[in-house]
């Protein structure tokens, strides 16, 4: 009886010790959390606004280049990233100074939104700079002024998602943010053509004069020599382009409980299913020219079916099957599974390219030129992909099934968050040794990337609930 007394009182004595250590951990957590953000927004930021990397000393900073002191850059990890790592951890853990944060970042991507609707690479505010460029918010402006949006690598569809996010977390009420989401949208829409496609880049509504409903084809003959030529003004699935407009959209219709972008999407996800080339080659293209022919992109991008686009695609696909419930969404997905695994490598990876109707990989000379030897090709771009068609598969059986695969994610562990607090400086940024690439300086540098990451880990263990 006693004995059990004993270890009663031992195992209560011991719940206690563990209760504090995880009260104390909460709260640093905590602390340190908000200490990473008010250094992020307060001594980082430009006008609200984030880029990629930064010198420790914040002396350098670079996005896809180097930049100044007066410019934030759009696309992911820059400012949109930033601000949706901000929003959501004021969604776990509503604390007013992380809305306070997000809100800023918002506000920088608001004075970056085009005439045209959207926005482009990089925002800038110098005063003589904005002047090269059609801001929305600066109203008029010269012939000259840069008003060319893009949707290429997620730029215009992660600010717009973010300020979409803005517009429902402050109920609609405010207008800044309300307005600019409408206007977006709006242009996204007049972007659209006839056929469900969009281009990489627009400045304006788009004459509705594409083929309704040609299908893709293989053509008999197609130049194997860079011809040249303005094809971002063509159809583009690549750097996920199209996918991310529909899966935008989709978000919208979610937001605004309004059916007009869900059959945007649906539109949009119809080109994907008629941009499905023909067997053999059952997959997709990064480029298409208006006859629905694959087509010549930059000057290392061939005609050719992609090992990339084309799993994004298929995860396009199934998100599709989910907003509607229509199963036609599914049906080109086994034919491209066959695929993918009679074409990858030996390694277990894919080709960016294959060969048109022979389907072997496809690679480029450092010189650009057209090879099937992957011996010297550029180190700027990636000939070879990742594939993750084991899970796509894995993903189309559940979706088929009716059971779409969730992913269950555990709470951080008490020695991760240890691990980030610790790597913590007294300023509250998160220094880590690296390549500042434009600048080509190696050493000490922080990475909005990391800082997304650490603080995404922070606020998912504070949204857990006090032990």
């Amino acid at each position: 009886m006693i004995g059990d007394m004993r270890n009663l009182l031992a195992a209560v004595v011991l719940t206690f010790a563990l209760s504090a250590q995880a009260a104390d951990l909460r709260s640093e957590a905590e602390a340190g959390l908000k200490r990473a953000v008010t250094f992020f927004h307060d001594q980082v930021a430009i006008e609200g606004g984030y880029v990629y990397c930064y010198s420790a000393d914040l002396k350098l900073r670079e996005g896809e280049g180097k930049t100044g002191a007066t410019t934030v850059w759009v696309e992911p990890p820059g400012t949109p990233a930033v601000g949706m790592a901000l929003l959501q951890a004021y969604e776990r853990t509503k604390q007013p100074y992380l809305l306070a944060a997000a809100n800023d970042a918002g506000m920088a991507l608001v004075r970056g939104q085009f005439q045209s609707g959207g926005w482009n690479d990089h925002i800038d505010f110098d005063p003589a700079a904005r002047k090269k460029f059609a801001y929305l918010v600066d109203g008029k402006y010269g012939s000259k002024a840069r008003n060319i949006s893009t949707f290429d690598d997620n730029k215009t569809q992660s600010a717009l998602r973010l300020i979409m996010e803005l517009d429902r977390v402050t109920d609609f009420k405010d207008k800044t943010f309300h307005n600019s989401a409408m206007y977006a949208l709006k242009s996204v829409l007049g972007a659209q053509r006839a056929n469900g496609a969009w281009s990489q880049v627009w400045d304006g509504p788009v004459a509705q004069d594409d083929p309704a409903e040609l299908r893709a084809s293989i053509p008999k003959d197609y130049p194997h020599q860079y011809p040249g030529g303005d094809y971002w003004w063509l159809y583009t699935l690549n750097d996920r382009a199209m996918s991310d407009t529909i899966e935008m959209l989709l978000t919208a219709a979610e937001i605004y409980n309004d059916v007009t972008y869900r059959d945007a999407a649906v539109r949009g996800g119809k080109f994907l299913l008629r941009a499905q080339l023909p067997e053999p080659q059952p997959a997709w293209s990064q480029q298409y020219d208006r006859e629905m022919h694959p087509a010549w992109a930059r000057k290392f991008e061939p005609p050719a079916v992609t090992g990339l686009e084309s799993q994004r695609v298929l995860r396009t696909l199934m998100r599709l099957h989910v907003a509607t419930g229509d199963a036609a969404w599914l049906e080109p997905i086994p034919r491209a599974i066959a695929w993918f695994k009679r074409s990858a490598l030996p390694d277990g990876r894919m080709a960016r390219f294959y060969e048109l109707n022979t389907n072997r990989p496809l690679y480029m000379t450092s010189d650009y030129k057209l090879t099937f030897d992957d011996s010297d090709t550029p180190t700027h771009y990636g000939f070879k992909v990742k594939s993750d068609i084991v899970a796509i598969e894995q993903e189309y059986e559940a979706a088929k099934a009716g059971t779409p695969v969730t992913k269950k994610k555990s709470r951080p562990s008490d020695a991760e968050v240890q691990a980030v607090l610790a790597a913590m400086d007294d300023r509250g940024a998160w220094v880590e040794q690296g390549t500042l690439k434009y600048h080509k300086i190696e050493g000490p540098l922080i990475r909005s990337e990391t800082f997304i990451k650490n603080v995404g880990l922070l606020s998912e263990y504070l949204s857990a609930g006090k032990p």
